[in-house]
């Protein structure tokens, strides 16, 4: 049986291991379980996740500031895709980002990703090659993704 529902903190241990094993960059503070927490606590009605037969076979962590959304870590486990559940857990959360007000959503997405990028160009979000996105660390930070695991 499969279910779509809000995520809640107690979907992070599955939640986390299916962004390792899809290769989202994560980062020891803010993808730990404290740092998922204040995100659900600040964002409660934006992220999903699609439950197959009692595991959580896909999500969706998406929210907003106020005035645009994003859509942070989105993934389905391997064994459960080309079962429209990543197209759903995305409209679920455009859905909800709306009924917030929120009227344009961002992500990012490596390059190299690019069966997420084939999928990100099918459901709609364009590729904007006019930017140039920068960060910076506030606090030392660890990454976690496949080219900085040993």
């Amino acid at each position: 049986m499969l279910d779509y529902r809000l995520m809640t903190i107690d979907d992070y241990e599955e939640a986390y291991d299916l962004w390792i094993k899809c290769g989202n960059g994560l980062n020891d503070k803010d993808d730990s379980r404290e740092g998922i927490q204040k995100y659900l606590d600040r964002n409660p009605t934006t992220s999903f996740v699609a439950v197959l037969d009692g595991k959580v076979a896909g999500c969706i962590l998406a929210g907003h500031d106020g005035r645009r959304g994003i859509i942070q870590h989105a993934c389905v486990s391997s064994d459960s895709r080309r079962m429209g559940i990543g197209k759903k857990l995305v409209d679920l959360a455009l859905d909800a980002l709306k009924k917030e007000g929120i009227n344009k959503v961002l992500l990012v997405a490596f390059k190299k990703n690019e069966g997420g990028n084939a999928f990100w160009e099918s459901q709609g979000f364009i590729l904007r090659e006019d930017l140039n996105y920068r960060n910076k660390a506030l606090s030392e930070l660890i990454r976690i993704d496949p080219e900085y695991i040993k």
